[in-house]
């Protein structure tokens, strides 16, 4: 496997992991729409958000919940809330992990954020500021789940094709969280659907001021 990138480095001098890292983590693995069979373990799950918890939140908030949904009558019912695209890879994914932010996640303070505990009133007041920190806090939580995930040896397959609100009735009733990713888990089977599509190079979409 070669790592050089198309410029005038090599991408791993620049690196503090090694190949085989660097090739787990980004360059070979694929969002994946089949996979291995055999099921995953709760002890893999708990390493998968022990490194997914670590990512950068404003105010360490932390919004980002997970669902896991792994029995057969959770599936059928998230399955009907998939749009047509993504139901057979849902359903056959060993597990699946829905991914919603709470827009609660100011209640925690006094735990995630001791420091800053005095503003829970001033969140507390605002709903349209803590929906807007949950948002973009669980997306960045949710790619380092995605990272986590290839850490422990899963492949993820990301989606964004559902009805949002079926969902939430389904597994958020009674709560302020918000679904806005599901993700397929599962061991890689090797199957490629097709050959990678092309990355955008640095002068393309990097600009220093």
């Amino acid at each position: 496997m070669s790592i050089d990138v198309a410029s005038e480095i090599t991408l791993q001098d620049e690196l503090i992991v090694d190949a085989d890292a660097a090739a787990a983590l980004f360059l070979d693995a694929r969002t994946a729409n089949s996979w291995a069979e055999g099921e995953i373990a709760d002890e893999t799950l708990e390493a998968v958000y022990a490194l997914a918890r670590m990512a950068p939140t404003a105010m360490n908030i932390q919004p980002l919940r997970i669902t896991w949904v792994r029995s057969a009558e959770a599936r059928e019912r998230l399955v009907a809330h998939m749009s047509d695209g993504n139901k057979a890879k849902t359903l056959n994914a060993p597990l699946v992990a829905v991914l919603s932010y709470d827009t609660d996640w100011h209640e925690l303070m006094p735990t995630t954020a001791p420091h800053a505990a005095g503003m829970v009133p001033t969140f507390a007041a605002n709903d349209a500021l803590r929906q807007g920190m949950a948002v973009n806090n669980a997306h960045i939580q949710a790619g380092f789940f995605i990272m986590a995930a290839r850490a422990a040896g899963l492949a993820a397959g990301p989606m964004a094709g559902f009805d949002a609100a079926g969902i939430d009735t389904e597994f958020n009733e009674g709560t302020q969280r918000k679904a806005f990713l599901v993700v397929n888990l599962g061991r890689p089977n090797g199957i490629v659907d097709r050959a990678r599509l092309h990355r955008l190079e640095f002068d393309a979409a990097t600009a220093t001021v």
